[in-house]
């Protein structure tokens, strides 16, 4: 039996998430009961939903985190500030980016890491976290695509979408941690689905988690659906 205080530890790392496309008003209000009554640390949700989540969450300690480009990261820069502009005013504490996937794989690193820093120029020093999308990359794609988000002021670097196959893996997590310095936060995201995956990815040395499976990890649960 784990103890409330490890119960806890984890909860203040959850980033409880729901960005499935066919999301209902209905589900996320349940997703913000959920968060505020196991004092997650955040609800991820898609931009459409930012305004709802701040209003709901109102003087709960709970934050509003949601989705940059999401999920392809193909979207132009533009549009990705522009993006991150409206979320912030809508109440967003924390946004999570997606990279320029294509950009980083021909090797155009200046792309990559302008595209990063205009996300964190609009996000006006709220955290930014930077989804680099594991599964797509190799070892040495995964180091650089790293490097340069540190590079552009970013405060978490993110595995995975969950929309692109693969999730986060303690192999994953431990290469990133070494890509970068102590100050970058590192997010574990995807197929994270109970209270053991979660300690594994802590133990790595992930410092946040995105999982839709949130209420049956600290319930020592397992779940069979997730993002």
């Amino acid at each position: 039996m784990e103890t409330n205080t490890l119960q806890d530890t984890i909860s203040r790392s959850i980033d409880h998430t729901l960005l499935k496309p066919d999301a209902t008003i209905t589900q996320i209000h349940m997703l913000v009961e959920e968060a505020k009554q196991h004092r997650f640390f955040s609800v991820c949700v898609n931009p459409s939903y930012v305004a709802t989540c701040a209003e709901l969450l109102k003087g709960s300690g709970v934050q509003v985190c949601t989705v940059i480009g999401f999920p392809l990261g193909a979207s132009s820069t533009a549009v990705k500030a522009f993006e991150t502009v409206h979320a912030i005013k809508d109440g967003a504490d924390e946004v999570d980016m997606v990279i320029n996937i294509g950009a980083l794989k021909s090797q155009k690193l200046l792309l990559v890491e302008e595209d990063i820093r205009e996300v964190v120029f609009a996000a006006e020093g709220k955290v930014v976290k930077v989804i680099i999308e594991t599964s797509l990359l190799t070892n040495e794609e995964k180091v650089i695509a790293c490097q340069l988000a540190e590079k552009a002021g970013a405060n978490f670097v993110k595995t995975s979408t969950g929309f692109s196959g693969g999730g986060a893996t303690v192999e994953d997590i431990t290469l990133m941690k070494e890509s970068v310095s102590s100050t970058i936060g590192i997010k574990a995201s995807g197929g994270i689905r109970d209270l053991e995956g979660a300690k594994k990815m802590l133990a790595a040395g992930a410092t946040r988690l995105g999982t839709s499976a949130g209420v049956l990890i600290v319930k020592g649960l397992a779940s069979q659906d997730f993002y």
